[in-house]
């Protein structure tokens, strides 16, 4: 399982646009994001700083994305 490298708010909500989720609404400094296939939900933390390990894992969870998925996409680009 290849390592999870940081990443900040903005290139985790041009992932997730990528794979079709759209901004459902914001609270606070929080987007929420939803998908209409799949019917989940991920609130992604909007801040300048990189994302912490544990809550990039917490998001990727909840949106049904695998860290292998994840590490694909930021290769693209």
């Amino acid at each position: 399982m290849p390592k999870l490298s940081a990443l900040t708010s903005k290139k985790l909500v041009q992932i997730l646009k990528k794979l079709g989720f759209r901004l459902d609404h914001t609270t606070g400094s929080h987007f929420v994001f939803y998908h209409p296939e799949t019917q989940k939900r991920a609130v992604i933390p909007y801040h300048i700083k990189d994302l912490p390990k544990g809550t990039i894992m917490s998001i990727l969870r909840e949106a049904g994305i695998s860290r292998t998925d994840l590490e694909k996409l930021k290769k693209k680009k």
